[in-house]
């Protein structure tokens, strides 16, 4: 295992804080001031790092996977799972490139392409997570961070192979968080598109590990809206099977051709645990997937996810969902994040509460 630093949007703090060498200060193994334990991920570099786990991961095509994480200054994490689209037969796999980025660059996407907007925004006082570490998982392999498969689609010279490696990649990341991050209070799970289906199934093994946090999910831009024959014929060439809660009693595998019952399943049996969602209701991107697995038009998956949404609502009391007004793709990284609203609520307030107070109940925009 390799860890780079990058040096790019450094925090202005004492390096102190961080543990690092000549400082005088406590160790990574020191105590705080409260008495919890400091982890490890405070000897890191203040900014983002870049670890090179190395070992089975990989990208699609063979390329080294890569993780990044950033040192807070509380004892609270972010796991997010990097957005993207997929890839599932001959067709879509052809194009894979197009569809998601099949490589991990050097420093975080949210850096290079996306810019320290929204989440990333750490100067923001609006922003609930500034302060807290953040691991960023990318994803390059093309089955919402779910698989565990090597694919070959078509045939002869128009065949391709996928490394639907994504679950290798995120057990590979969290096992470093988990050995890092130690008894972190809090831990939002998230993540856009992709990384909003994730978000969900890994936030039981997140809830699962850390018995003592609050552990709080928010799915952006994922509302798992999917054909029958896409569950039936498409799911399987990813083998996602290692990555199911399967301790969970009434978890049933035959259910996740409606996503709904994993936020049920997952809800009744941590009630601590904070689910969550935001869409848009004609969001682009979701309805494009959806159209490729032989779905209906935008009408048709914007009243399947409002049904789904509800569904989920009438069921679990700790879920709760922000349905905002147009088309746009993700929310997480937008300036946006900042000042969308729905139903008079502005999306930041609204996390804040689901971190930081009461469950807020679920909005939606007028006329949605």
């Amino acid at each position: 295992m390799r860890i780079k630093a990058l040096s790019f949007l450094h925090v202005q703090l004492p390096l102190c804080l961080f543990a690092l060498a000549g400082c005088g200060g406590p160790s990574a193994k020191d105590e705080s001031p409260n008495g919890a334990p400091q982890a490890g991920i405070l000897s890191l570099s203040p900014g983002w790092n870049t670890i090179e786990p190395g070992g089975e991961t990989t990208c699609s095509r063979g390329d080294p996977f890569k993780y990044f994480v950033r040192p807070g200054t509380v004892n609270r994490l972010v796991v997010e799972f990097r957005g993207g689209g997929a890839c599932w037969n001959a067709t879509t796999c052809s194009v894979a490139g197009s569809l998601f980025q099949e490589t991990v660059t050097d420093e975080p996407a949210v850096v290079s392409q996306q810019g320290a907007t929204g989440i990333y925004d750490h100067e923001n006082p609006d922003n609930p997570f500034r302060d807290w570490h953040h691991v960023y998982i990318p994803y390059c392999t093309g089955d919402i961070h779910w698989g565990d498969n090597v694919a070959t689609y078509g045939e002869g010279s128009q065949a391709v192979t996928i490394r639907h490696k994504g679950a290798v990649n995120v057990r590979a990341a969290l096992g470093w968080v988990y050995e890092n991050v130690p008894a972190p209070e809090k831990v939002f799970v998230t993540g856009c598109s992709a990384g909003a289906y994730g978000s969900i199934m890994w936030s039981a093994h997140v809830r699962e590990h850390y018995k003592g946090a609050s552990v709080i999910q928010f799915g952006d831009s994922g509302a798992g809206i999917i054909t029958e024959s896409f569950f039936r014929d498409s799911l399987p060439s990813w083998k996602p099977e290692g990555v199911y809660p399967t301790w969970i009693p009434g978890f049933e595998p035959a259910e996740l051709a409606r996503l709904s019952s994993l936020y049920e399943v997952i809800g009744a049996h941590y009630p601590d645990m904070r689910l969550s969602q935001y869409n848009t209701v004609l969001d682009d991107d979701q309805i494009f997937f959806f159209k490729a697995m032989g779905g209906g038009g935008d009408q048709a998956w914007s009243d399947a996810m409002k049904a789904s949404i509800a569904g989920i609502e009438a069921s679990t009391a700790n879920f709760s969902s922000f349905l905002a007004p147009g088309s746009a793709h993700c929310i997480l990284w937008r300036p946006e994040f900042y000042t969308v609203e729905s139903g008079g609520t502005r999306l930041v307030r609204w996390l804040d509460d689901l971190v930081n107070g009461a469950q807020p109940p679920s909005v939606a925009c007028d006329g949605c």
